[in-house]
């Protein structure tokens, strides 16, 4: 994918345009930095011919002086850039990789299934660092640079017309070489980014994983893939290295190359009494600063090519679109939901599209109805499909086929933050941030008040374990939830789902890593949650099915019995009276 100049002007006022104050100071000290680097060399000239001439010792003076002071100033100006242009630089960034951490958001799991964490992370903060630059002092050492550069070609034009046609010959050659160069070297840089950001992902996999890998002894095998990794990525990461200190090199070389033809030209006309010893020493000054921004054009287009390959991997980012359209405009009521699925089936999305076959659907023609206030008893082993209906009903994946509704309305008719406030849902793998108490049972939602989470702490039986925490609410979580037990990460997700106050409630086996005791503690909090909600219990306990009205037994994602709990247990030939004789926990293993 290659980048149009429009798209990099675009993505440049988009991200500027709210600081085009500091951007405009930026310019206007840039401005005056190089008014005063062009003023310096003709103060210099003139002290030189009155050295050698006139010897005016008083004019020497104020001549030393006014270079001296002009010299301080622009070191000045140098301090005010840099500052202004890290502040612009950081603020504009920031805002992009606030925006693209929104987007991956949205993307839905088939995206998130095809990438690792710390691939993400590198493409969300490491491509967006290296734009950082780009952002800040791209555009206005772009503008400088060659403001800068026409200055002093004006500048040798007005000494002679000669040298002025000299220097634009330089500048033409080079600027034509960049273009050429650019389009070669980009796709190495683009290439080492994306070997960087399989690197990481790999680590950030694998350091999640620690205590599994020590414990299994996988420490080898983790270390021969981080080998591989990084022999792929040395190599393309010394290509875009070399080949973008080549194109340094071959700047430098042409300049050389043209500063010796200038002075030359320069010596002879010296020589011929065209003018005097000062106006030599002018030139050559001038040459010297034609060469700063040539080099800094240099290192611009080392920047552009980085820029480049990190603008192709977020605008591939940006671009690409969740499969479940969040188009939907109908409301919810605020009270109990019916469920309804109608002839269901569903597969996870594959790479491959078209090597799908109906032997890879994990759900097979699943229909019932849930009126509200009712529970509904999901039961099956392992793999049998129970976490897939609930990764539908929170809409994380679309239906392949058939139809699901939340209060008689179809999902893709409601609006996914509105559908994902009322439902709540507790699994057996509980996500804790680093953060605080407040902050990880809100979800950062800061309109809760104080009270009425201590309220919902004391309800699941946490209080004494609230009471002991050193800052309350504001106390901070060990990152993962460590230092925690799983009953009492368990009991904080339902105080997440009591302060949600949702209208449907899926509890997928979130009992099931509990204790005794502390399930004891729960059972009246979970009865007081259902009061006034529809839910769904995946459950593998039998005390936890003893809630349920209707049970539905699932099997190789086929419906293996459905109906009214009481009288699928009262009947001996159903599937669910012979589970009960035998136990759930015998037949379906925790």
């Amino acid at each position: 994918m290659q980048i149009s100049r429009n798209y990099y002007v675009s993505t440049l006022i988009k991200y500027l345009q709210p600081l085009w104050h500091q951007s405009l100071l930026l310019l206007i000290l840039l401005l005056l930095g190089i008014g005063l680097r062009l003023l310096n060399p003709q103060i210099l000239a003139a002290f030189i011919d009155i050295a050698t001439s006139e010897a005016d010792f008083s004019r020497l003076i104020q001549l030393a002086l006014m270079f001296l002071g002009i010299a301080l100033t622009t070191q000045l100006i140098s301090l005010l850039e840099t500052y202004l242009a890290a502040d612009i630089g950081l603020r504009a960034t920031n805002r992009l990789r606030a925006n693209l951490t929104l987007h991956c958001l949205q993307l839905d799991m088939s995206f998130h299934n095809q990438q690792t964490p710390g691939a993400l992370i590198e493409r969300i903060d490491g491509d967006i660092s290296q734009l950082n630059h780009f952002f800040s002092r791209f555009i206005i050492d772009f503008c400088g640079n060659s403001i800068f550069a026409i200055g002093v070609l004006i500048a040798l034009f007005y000494i002679d017309w000669r040298i002025g046609i000299t220097a634009i010959a330089l500048v033409v050659i080079l600027v034509l070489t960049s273009e050429h160069i650019n389009k070669i070297v980009i796709p190495y840089f683009q290439a080492e980014r994306a070997s960087s950001a399989s690197l990481f992902g790999f680590l950030g996999e694998r350091l999640s994983g620690t205590e599994d890998i020590s414990a299994n002894g996988a420490t080898a095998y983790v270390m021969h893939r981080f080998y591989e990794r990084s022999r792929d990525l040395f190599p393309k990461l010394v290509k875009s290295q070399t080949f973008g200190a080549g194109v340094f090199s071959i700047w430098i070389s042409l300049f050389t190359l043209g500063k010796a033809v200038i002075l030359g030209v320069s010596i002879t006309l010296f020589l011929n009494n065209a003018f005097a010893i000062g106006t030599v020493y002018l030139i050559y000054r001038y040459i010297e600063l034609l060469q700063q921004p040539i080099q800094r054009f240099g290192r611009q287009i080392q920047d552009l090519q980085k820029a480049s390959a990190a603008l192709i991997r977020v605008r591939e980012l940006l671009t690409t679109q969740s499969s479940l359209p969040d188009i939907g405009q109908t409301t919810l009521s605020q009270q109990a939901l019916s469920v309804s699925f109608h002839h269901v089936d569903f597969r996870y999305p594959q790479s491959q599209p078209d090597t799908h076959t109906t032997s890879d659907l994990v759900l097979r023609d699943i229909s019932f109805s849930l009126s509200p206030n009712s529970i509904l008893g999901l039961l099956g082993r392992t793999g049998s499909g129970k976490t897939s209906i609930t990764r539908l009903l929170l809409r994380l994946y679309d239906p392949t086929q058939g139809t699901i509704r939340l209060d008689g309305v179809n999902l893709p008719d409601i609006p996914l933050t509105q559908l994902r406030e009322h439902v709540g849902i507790v699994t057996q793998e509980i996500q804790l941030f680093h953060a605080s108490v407040r902050n990880n049972l809100t979800l950062f939602e800061s309109s809760i008040p104080d009270v009425r989470i201590e309220e919902m702490i004391q309800e699941v039986g946490l209080g004494d374990w609230y009471q002991s925490l050193p800052q309350g609410l504001d106390t901070l979580l060990a990152p993962g939830g460590s230092g925690l037990s799983a009953g009492q990460a368990q009991l904080l997700a339902f105080v997440r789902v009591f302060l949600k106050n949702p209208g449907l409630v899926i509890l997928d086996e979130a009992s099931s890593r509990l204790d005794p005791a502390t399930e004891q503690l729960l059972t009246k909090a979970i009865d007081r949650l259902l009061v006034g909600r529809t839910a769904i219990i995946i459950a593998h306990r039998l005390a936890t099915v003893k809630r349920a009205d209707q049970i539905m037994i699932l099997e190789d994602g086929h419906c293996l019995e459905y109906g009214q709990r009481q009288e699928l247990a009262s009947n001996p030939e159903s599937r669910f009276a012979q589970l009960l004789q035998i136990g759930l926990e015998e037949a379906f293993g925790k």
